[in-house]
């Protein structure tokens, strides 16, 4: 079903076989993102994803649209904090085209000042967008205090002064630093030959630089002690997030991390959502999410609600966090949130999509394809003590940060909240 080829210049090619589907998805991963800026670069990776799609040698910024969309299918791109992806979709028929497109944004764009100076202004634009949002900006904000002074810490959309500093020369640096072979995947799934694209590929890969670059820096060690940041702004309500430093990406216990996530927060059917939104009525939205990376990761519990509802709502929450380090959850809770997680693994791998974006990430993790049976197999294997000796490494007042956006002018309350109830 799988296939993983490492060319002589370190570009690796990892595909899915899937013949019953009639799409494929091809993407081209690259293992860099904004912790790999400095706070003079915050927002160049994410800048460089824009400019990709702005022109080539051989092709306009329209011209990429309507080679992709012409023949049915879609492009799109994003950048996260360790890696970035450019990725298209259509029949399978089209791969040649799509790999041609993509190759083509990735080796040939231009760069060129007229265009840099426009997508400056549209990126501009969606920092406001972001920051016009507090649900998500408080996310932002919240990594800002839980990572000070590292670039996890910063947006990885950049702010408006580190975006203003940005121009042709930074743009071209880090490209040519960090978008090399050794860095690059392409991955695709659906009714892909692999050999084909192998193919395919060998034939641009002299259009790959081929060099080493700079390791992160790493993550900081966790302040131990809970940590508050407001932000001031008129809302209709005020969103809070919750986090707490928890593992790196491959640490043992990431699957026991993942089923307290869902007893915790991820679904309607977890305690937080229960008693925050069904018992109480405090919040139309409660979630919990965790976050992995190489060497740390979160979890976060976020919410939207009335601001005089804030030291209730975080009393409440605060008491389902202690309760999972306390008690070991009962087996009909357990079943249940380890169905939903194996449930939920099967269904995320079904499209061809869903699948190249699992294979380029896996390729990027540990350079291998694990397959989706084994990790199946794990989640089945954890056990509730696990679960709850999760929640007493994790869940502690030492690991703990918080992030209000809210109308009110002091946090110190919620300081002393926050150490009080986790005690």
């Amino acid at each position: 079903m799988y296939g993983f080829t490492e060319l002589p210049s370190g570009l690796r090619i990892v595909t899915a076989r899937m013949p019953h589907l009639a799409s494929i998805a091809l993407g081209i991963w690259v293992g860099t993102g904004g912790r790999h800026e400095s706070a003079q670069q915050n927002g160049v990776a994410h800048f460089i994803e824009h400019m990709l799609f702005k022109g080539t040698r051989r092709r306009s910024a329209a011209r990429i649209s309507q080679d992709i969309e012409g023949i049915g299918g879609y492009l799109n791109a994003f950048t996260d904090e360790e890696q970035t992806c450019f990725y298209s979709r259509a029949v399978a028929s089209k791969l040649p085209e799509l790999a041609d497109v993509l190759l083509d944004m990735f080796q040939g764009s231009r760069f060129t000042t007229a265009e840099i100076t426009k997508e400056r202004e549209v990126i501009r634009e969606e920092q406001s967008m972001y920051l016009d949002q507090p649900s998500e900006s408080v996310h932002d904000l919240l990594n800002a205090v839980q990572f000070i002074g590292h670039p996890l810490g910063r947006p990885v959309i950049g702010t408006p002064k580190s975006l203003k500093a940005i121009g042709r020369s930074e743009l071209l640096e880090f490209f040519a630093l960090h978008y090399v072979a050794g860095t690059t995947v392409i991955s695709a799934a659906g009714d892909v030959d692999h050999e084909a694209l192998v193919k395919e590929i060998r034939d641009r890969e002299s259009g790959f630089r081929r060099s080493s670059r700079p390791a992160p820096i790493p993550a900081p060690k966790i302040r131990g002690k809970p940590a508050v940041r407001l932000r001031t702004k008129d809302t209709e309500q005020s969103h809070l997030a919750i986090g707490f430093r928890t593992a790196p990406r491959l640490d043992s216990r990431r699957h026991a991390l993942r089923l307290l996530n869902v007893v915790l927060g991820e679904n309607m059917s977890s305690r937080l959502f229960q008693v925050l939104r069904e018992d109480h009525g405090l919040a139309y939205n409660v979630q919990s999410s965790v976050s992995a990376w190489s060497d740390c990761g979160d979890l976060v519990i976020s919410a939207g609600l009335d601001d005089h509802q804030v030291e209730k709502a975080l009393k409440l929450i605060l008491g389902e966090v202690k309760k999972l380090c306390s008690r070991t959850i009962g087996k009909a809770e357990f079943e249940r949130a380890r169905d939903y997680t194996i449930g939920q693994a099967d269904l995320a791998l079904e499209g061809s999509e869903q699948m190249m974006m699992w294979l380029g990430e896996q390729i990027l993790a540990t350079n291998k394809v694990t397959e989706p049976g084994k990790i199946r197999d794990r989640i089945a294997t954890v056990t509730p003590r696990e679960i709850r000796d999760a929640a007493i490494d994790f869940l502690r007042p030492d690991h703990v940060s918080l992030a209000l956006i809210s109308p009110r002018k002091s946090s110190i309350r919620l300081e002393g909240l926050l150490a009080s109830n986790l005690a």
